[in-house]
């Protein structure tokens, strides 16, 4: 089974998200900020794929994905950013620190899994 790591400041969205992949098959890993993901990547959590949101208090989206990407363990994952914006800067910005591919807000579930699919082939 593939874990999935969410990290999103807002808990409906980490539940929302959560179900449609418990569903799915995928087992998740959560954290409500980008703070609280970096403390479990840097302690070695086992996950197949990051899904992050851009905007949270203290460490954004990107910013998370540059440090992940510092840790050897984790240069290679595949990470989903998860955004309301829709702007071609941002997701530039996103790609230039290490993002896989994004998810523009709110997704259908059928969005969400076939990317999911995509990205971890």
């Amino acid at each position: 089974m593939k874990t999935i790591f969410l990290v999103d400041d807002s808990a409906t969205i980490l539940l929302s998200i959560s179900n449609i992949l418990g569903k799915a098959g995928y087992a998740t890993e959560k954290a409500g900020s980008g703070e609280e993901a970096l403390k479990k990547f840097q302690a070695g959590v086992k996950v197949d794929l990051l899904i992050t949101d851009l905007n949270m208090p203290g460490i954004n989206g990107i910013e998370l994905i540059r440090e992940v990407r510092k840790l050897p363990a984790y240069k290679f994952i595949p990470i989903l950013f998860l955004t309301t914006e829709s702007q071609q800067s941002r997701k530039m910005e996103a790609k230039a620190a290490g993002a896989s591919g994004w998810i523009v807000k709110p997704a259908t579930a059928d969005e969400l899994l076939n990317t999911i699919k995509l990205v971890l082939r």
